[in-house]
């Protein structure tokens, strides 16, 4: 069978195309931008490319077209599709129909941390013997790719809230119908597409509607959005973490690189890894709790979180200069800034300067959704840069007058970087957060503090 995929570099996208060409299908597609590192990634496993969207690609006549959410109604490829009546479904319906229904699939959902978390989970069950299949939205560094078949029936997915195509406006976890689901957290994201909590918590219980009774749910004990999801209606098996009498952990170190894990009052085991910060504690815990769905032992997932890595742009040392640190880091909504840089300021100490740079890139951020918790957020930070373009729809200025430590707008790209490399001196560590590619800033700034 010959499917076509449009859109097919980005991470979701191109992590189908992967599964489809290991699973057997003939794959091809088209992007706008057909770039690295998944353009690579998908030439090397024979997926041949097209760059742009011209109709005469459909001259083909693959069995089935895969439409990712990036295309639009109007766009001539789009209006061909329609007009001549070839097959065509989205990106997680071709999932869902394809391959997952002969899977048991264990989803990590969540406003943050579902791609450490599913990397985790997927890492726990790899180091257990289980070979697990799994797509995920980042590359988990234990694996060195985003998403691979396997024989195994275990299948890892990040199920993502936001909606599938321009066709089908649902979230795209409603196709996935997990037999275990994690749901880390729930706060109000994606303004372009959803008016209010409410409109999210409405697709996380659509989402809980289709897992079965014997199935099992995994959430924290302290997320009042989610326990409203809860009280709409469940009907499976649900396990709360955190709490005393049940899985929880206790910090060895103020960073959380280190904890123990208790099980009610009972010493399990204990974690020394290279993660910070108490969220990926309780990610941690999350992960460990779905691998028992698999049949594997706290003890026994406690011990491949050991050797786990963080996916890449998860708080990713991209190099030293002088001994200023320069950090990339996926954050962009203001919850996931405050505990990334409370968790790298716990790793660093008080001695080390914090300096914090941010791209409101996502189309929350340029809308303005939650801005008036951003200056807040950055407060672990000892001065903070932010670069806002024209495509930012509010006044980013206001950050200046908001924030209790020194912050500073930019719209000059190269000014911003004159002004951190001016500020930042030996012992000092930057965290460059964005969603985005950030004009490649982390090799830029690494490059003028060595010519310092």
């Amino acid at each position: 069978m010959h499917i076509h995929i449009l859109g097919i570099c980005g991470t979701f996208m191109g992590g189908i195309a992967m599964i489809a060409k290991q699973a057997g299908f003939k794959v091809t597609g088209s992007d706008l931008n057909v770039y690295p590192p998944m353009s690579d990634e998908l030439k090397a496993a024979g997926i041949e490319l097209i760059e742009g969207f011209d109709v005469s690609q459909l001259d083909s006549k693959p069995d089935l077209v895969v439409v990712g959410n990036v295309m639009r109604r109007g766009m001539p490829i789009v209006e061909k599709l329609l007009n001549e009546r070839i097959p065509f479904v989205s990106g997680p319906q071709w999932l869902e129909e394809h391959y997952l229904l002969k899977k048991k699939v264990l989803a990590v959902a969540g406003t943050h941390g579902k791609t450490t978390t599913s990397s985790m989970l997927a890492w726990i069950l790899e180091a257990n013997g289980k070979n697990p299949g799994f797509l995920i939205g980042g590359i988990p560094e234990n694996f060195g790719i985003s998403a691979r078949n396997s024989d195994s029936e275990y299948f890892v997915i990040e199920a993502d809230e936001y909606d599938c195509a321009f066709f089908d406006k649902r979230s795209k976890f409603v196709h996935y119908h997990p037999s275990c689901l994690i749901m880390n957290n729930l706060e109000y994201d994606h303004a372009d597409i959803f008016d209010s909590v409410k409109d999210i918590q409405k697709q996380f219980h659509h989402l809980i509607r289709t897992i079965p009774s014997e199935g099992l749910i995994v959430m924290p004990n302290n997320d009042n959005n989610l326990n409203e999801v809860i009280e709409m209606g469940c009907w499976s098996n649900r396990y709360v973490v955190g709490e005393e009498d049940g899985l929880h952990a206790k910090l060895l170190k103020a960073d959380g690189s280190e904890f123990e894990i208790y099980d009610g009052s009972s010493l399990v085991s204990s974690v020394k890894y290279e993660c910070t910060g108490t969220y990926n504690v309780n990610n941690s815990l999350m992960a460990i709790k779905a691998a028992s769905y698999a049949g594997i032992s706290i003890k026994d997932a406690a011990a491949a979180l050991q050797t786990f890595k963080l996916p890449k742009r998860r708080m990713e040392l991209k190099g030293v200069v002088n001994d200023v640190e320069v950090y990339d880091d996926f954050a962009h909504h203001p919850t996931a800034i405050r505990l990334t840089l409370e968790g790298l300021r716990a790793k660093i100490g008080n001695e080390r300067k914090l300096v914090a740079v941010f791209e409101p890139r996502s189309n929350s951020m340029k809308l303005g959704a939650n801005h008036e918790l951003l200056a807040k957020s950055f407060e672990s930070a000892d001065e903070i840069f932010v670069y806002a373009n024209d495509s930012v729809k509010w006044n980013v200025k206001e950050l200046e007058k908001q924030s209790s430590k020194p912050l500073y707008v930019y719209s000059d790209f190269d000014q911003m970087l004159d002004s951190i490399v001016g500020t930042c001196n030996t012992g000092s560590t930057i965290l460059v957060m964005s969603n985005g590619g950030f004009n490649g800033i982390h090799q830029k700034l690494l490059k003028k503090l060595n010519d310092k």
